[in-house]
């Protein structure tokens, strides 16, 4: 995914440390207190724990009970919000058959994907486990799907953008361009600011100014996501259905330019929400069903149209699917 002579430049310390931030969403856990928050690792010999983490907590206790303990039972009893356990050597094992199938000049997608197949491998064997299993019934990438995305979002000789604003200023930014099949840069905000020039105050004007420095300096943008910090933290947890088309329809998010699979993506997931709306009026109008089958016909003619084969086809999955399994509570 990055080229051997990647170039990382434009951060300054506070920049990367307020990108990194950005994907802890503090202020959901203001609206959802009593909410569990981090995992629990359990590590067992086949007959009792022998080892108990806590992400949040550090090591814990390990319960007197012996093993198999169910997940979902020992991540209530500490509060978490997802599980995960392995047998003694289960590391080390994934280390060595990681070892077997590496091969010289293999890129971080490649390795990545191995080891990911390695996992569901040792999970089907039962020396891992997980829970909640929220991405059951999504196949697993391949390296060409994943080839696929990368071509649709952002092509050979382009570059994406993300520009997070706060109370006018550009808070932090990541941009990423691409050439050949790899990226070789990895750009921060720092330079971009002296060269966005004055800006107005309002985020919705000055996320141009942002599009201009970026493709003058490193490459025309093929996507660019722009919003403030709080809406973007906030969508990060959000998975309704239609939530960042609606987002972006208010204009609290905007995606300049945006990519044909990334607009199908949001309109399919935007005709979803609309029709669960007209059906759940229908519904409250209609209790005997007699308009049921004229609403299938209009559901299915609404997913073509709002293009869900051809985003599938272009992707090789669902990706609004996929969000919405992931920020499921």
């Amino acid at each position: 995914m990055l080229t051997p002579d990647v170039r990382f430049e434009g951060w300054t310390t506070d920049d990367w440390m307020r990108f990194t931030h950005l994907w802890q969403p503090r202020a959901n856990a203001e609206r959802e207190p009593t909410r569990p928050r981090g995992g629990i690792i359990a590590i067992h010999d086949g007959r009792r724990i022998r080892k108990l983490l806590h992400t949040g907590k550090g090591r814990v206790d390990p319960p007197a009970a012996s093993w198999p303990i169910p997940l979902a039972e020992l991540a209530a009893e500490h509060n978490a919000s997802w599980a995960l356990s392995a047998h003694s050597g289960a590391l080390d094992e994934i280390m060595e058959r990681f070892g077997a199938r590496a091969r010289r000049g293999q890129d971080a997608v490649g390795q990545a994907l191995d080891l990911i197949a390695i996992a569901r491998a040792m999970i089907f064997e039962g020396a891992i486990d997980h829970w909640p299993r929220r991405l059951r019934g999504i196949p697993p990438p391949s390296e060409a799907m994943v080839r696929r995305a990368m071509d649709a979002v952002c092509p050979a000789g382009s570059a994406v953008c993300l520009g997070m604003f706060r109370e006018g200023e550009l808070w932090t930014a990541f941009i990423a361009r691409r050439r050949g099949a790899n990226f070789d840069v990895i750009a921060g905000p720092d330079e971009l600011r002296r060269e966005m020039g004055l800006l107005a105050g309002d985020w919705r004007r000055d996320y141009r100014h942002l599009v201009r420095a970026v493709e003058d300096r490193y490459a025309p943008l093929a996507l660019g996501c722009f919003s403030e910090v709080e809406t973007f933290r906030t969508l990060q947890v959000d998975g309704r259905a239609g939530a960042w088309a609606r987002a972006m329809l208010v204009r609290d998010v905007v995606l300049s330019p945006i990519p044909v699979a990334v607009g199908l993506a949001l309109g399919a997931d935007g005709a979803r929400y609309a029709f669960e709306h007209v059906r759940v009026i229908t519904n409250k109008l209609d209790p005997f069903g007699f308009l049921d089958p004229v609403l299938r016909g209009v559901r299915a003619r609404l997913g073509t149209a709002a293009g869900d084969k051809d985003v599938t086809g272009t992707l090789g999955f669902d990706p609004m699917a996929a969000l919405r399994a992931l920020l499921k509570r």
